[in-house]
């Protein structure tokens, strides 16, 4: 290593560090450290970078090591202060940040993380002096301090303000710029973070950081190629970038490429075998492929790098037919106990323990996590029921009778057959028909495509005062068609040549008026379960996003009953267009039901949509697992686990249950 030369290898480090190379020069510290456990320039350079990974346990403890061997080297206390304030822990901060002020009376930064700590303990007056100072010592550097801070409590207006001055005085502050295009992150805005993070990288090519949030930018926006292709240009730069595997990684499997997402993910754990994160990538995508094996061991390496991070739990859980030992339930038991833990990190163990219990036929102890956890999750998101009931009347009054008699008078839409919707609630085996419909020779299975909900909002043209869903009624004949043409292009990327291929966004629900406008030759099969095992088996499933109407029971029941009354309304205006598919006749009488969606679909018989299991395919949702198996019957009726805590699911439901005996279906 640089012919064991502290100097050249220090220099080495901060270099890559300057350059945005942050895991690199992580790694090239830690390896120096393996070998000279005390050296101080080493660990306080580690420090520093484990500050700016957020990495605030283990950053703690190693500036904490250097403040022993070495009291006055320059900056630890001023980043072990700024830890402690990133730790929610304002008394230490303050003790830490006094002592970098002793040392370096001239520190800008030093003096605006005392005002904050201050500001924190109540001591306004004092705080707001300590800013003013730092303010006054370097106005830029302050402010972006502050602006970085309240962007770490969650003050993100306050932030953007603050970013959005330091860019207007200095166009070229990419730092600001990075900061600005969080924030547009977090607010969801990522077509204007991609926008910032573009300009930051065209001005610092190397800045690495920018180039992940631009990969995370693309991503939410469905341009996983462009996301790629981002991340291609970053490696090209910097091949041993461990981070910037692991975001190519996740761009790689939101575009569908599960093998090379999982080699990625190897690479990035091979550079830095401490990126829990990647452990965790690559065990989803180890199960997506159905190495359930591999899954477990990149999911138990992850623990062992972050054991108070619930998530890594819960995609063990979430696997469904593994087991946790009772080692590792007491474990988990204790840790959703401690005071310190994450709110999410609750809800991941809450989920996760009811999953075990249920698995011990503990059924009432199975419920009781499970409701912490709905609730946990509940309190953290936004829903309102009543807009679900009104943007549902919308749909109707839009896709009424007069409007398909309308379109029925013109080949409106593109004739393409290819597309099968598989649509219906969460937990109702829509994996299932997906399984077996991909196992047909003619059929490409996709997964959940979101493609459907963004064509769906092109509908809505400010500048022509369109909204959706009314606003299809404005358009013509050849808009409506190039809607049609939109999703088949967009969606082309996701399939492997076969002439038909499944779309089970499960949400798709209510877009059953506009794919019959858009694709009328277009298959559309309403997955159906017990209205009970549908909503159970949601209210005990913690969803990577959306499906906000499932952590409250009265709300599920109540939109249950809003799908309900809308695929009752494509009945009626579109009779015998959208196949319902019961899940448990699907279970009971298996040949018969896969005969009868084939002919649907009018594709012919094959024996392997019936032996489903023994295909090998990528399968991303919860039931991944489960469909790799033979069928079963044991899911039928599982609701009457938790009987006694369903009172009111009942109650609401009533309309769609057989009153003397509610184990039967009402047809």
């Amino acid at each position: 290593m640089e012919e064991n030369n502290p100097r050249n290898t220090f220099d080495r480090a901060i270099t890559l560090l300057k350059n945005g190379a942050q895991d690199e020069a992580e790694a090239l510290c830690r390896l120096w450290l393996s070998e000279n456990t005390r050296d101080v320039n080493f660990l306080s350079l580690l420090g520093s970078i484990l500050l700016r990974k957020n990495d605030f346990e283990e950053a703690e403890e190693v500036l904490r090591t250097v403040t022993q061997i070495a009291p006055g080297y320059p900056n630890v206390h001023e980043d072990l202060g700024t830890v402690m304030l990133n730790l929610g822990k304002p008394e230490e901060a303050l003790i830490s940040l006094q002592k970098a002020i002793e040392a370096n009376p001239k520190s800008a930064s030093a003096f605006s993380k005392l005002g904050g700590a201050l500001k924190s303990l109540g001591r306004d007056e004092a705080g707001d002096a300590a800013l003013k100072h730092a303010s006054d010592m370097s106005p830029i550097q302050a402010n972006l301090e502050k602006a970085t801070q309240l962007f770490a409590e969650g003050k993100f207006r306050e932030a953007e303000a603050i970013a959005k001055e330091l860019l207007a005085a200095n166009p070229r502050d990419v730092n600001a710029g990075l900061l600005l295009g969080r924030v547009a992150l977090h607010a969801r805005a990522f077509n204007e973070a991609e926008k910032l993070l573009r300009k930051v990288v065209e001005m610092a090519p190397r800045f690495m950081i920018a180039w992940h949030d631009l990969g995370t930018a693309l991503k939410e926006q469905g341009k996983e190629e462009e996301a790629i292709k981002a991340l291609e240009q970053a490696l090209e730069m910097e091949p041993n970038n461990a981070s910037s595997h692991y975001y190519y990684a996740a761009a790689l499997a939101m575009a569908g490429r599960t093998e090379d997402s999982a080699a990625a993910y190897k690479r990035a754990v091979s550079l830095d075998p401490d990126l829990a994160g990647a452990y965790i990538g690559l065990g989803h995508v180890l199960k997506t492929l159905g190495d359930q094996e591999g899954g477990i061991k990149a999911y138990r390496a992850a623990i062992a790098l972050r054991p108070n991070f619930g998530e890594i739990y819960f995609s063990l859980s979430n696997l469904k037919t593994f087991r946790f030992s009772d080692t590792e339930i007491e474990d988990m038991v204790e840790r959703i106990n401690q005071d310190s833990l994450p709110s999410e990190s609750i809800v991941h163990f809450a989920f996760s323990l009811g999953k075990a219990f249920e698995d011990q036929k503990n059924y009432d102890l199975a419920y009781q996590y499970y409701s912490q956890g709905n609730e946990a999750h509940r309190n953290s998101i936004v829903y309102d029921p009543v807009q679900t009931e009104v943007a549902h009347t919308k749909i109707k009054e839009t896709f009424s009778q007069n409007f398909f008699d309308r379109i029925k008078q013109t080949e409106v839409g593109v004739q393409d057959p290819a597309p099968i919707f598989i649509i219906g609630l969460p937990r109702s085996g829509s994996t299932l028909l997906e399984q077996i419909l991909a196992s047909h020779s003619l059929v490409d299975g996709t997964s959940e495509l979101p493609d459907l909900g963004i064509v769906s909002q092109m509908i809505t043209d400010k500048a022509q005062d369109r909204v959706f869903p009314g606003g299809i009624l404005q358009m013509s004949d050849t808009e409506i068609t190039h809607l049609g043409q939109e999703y088949i292009d967009r969606t082309q990327r996701h399939r492997r040549g076969a002439p038909f291929f499944t779309d089970k966004m499960p949400n798709n629900f209510a877009h059953v008026g506009l794919i019959k406008a858009i694709i009328p030759n277009a298959k559309i099969i309403d997955a159906r379960r017990h209205p009970l095992d549908s909503c159970v088996g949601s209210f005990k499933q913690h969803f990577a996003k959306g499906q906000t109407f499932t952590y409250d029971m009265f709300e599920l029941g109540e939109f249950y009953l809003q799908y309900d009354q809308l695929m009752t309304h494509w009945d009626e205006v579109l009779p015998g267009k959208v196949l319902r598919v019961q899940y448990e006749d699907v279970v009971q009488d298996l040949e018969t039901q896969v005969k009868r969606i084939l002919d649907y679909c009018g594709l012919p018989f094959e024996k392997a949509c019936v032996n489903f299991h023994e295909t090998k395919r990528s399968v991303r949702t919860a039931s991944s697992e489960q469909v790799r198996q033979p069928i079963y019957n044991k899911s039928m009726n599982t609701w009457q686990r938790f009987d006694a805590h369903i009172g009111p699911l009942k109650e609401i439901l009533a309309p769609l249950l057989n009153e003397s005996d509610p184990t039967i279906i009402v047809r």
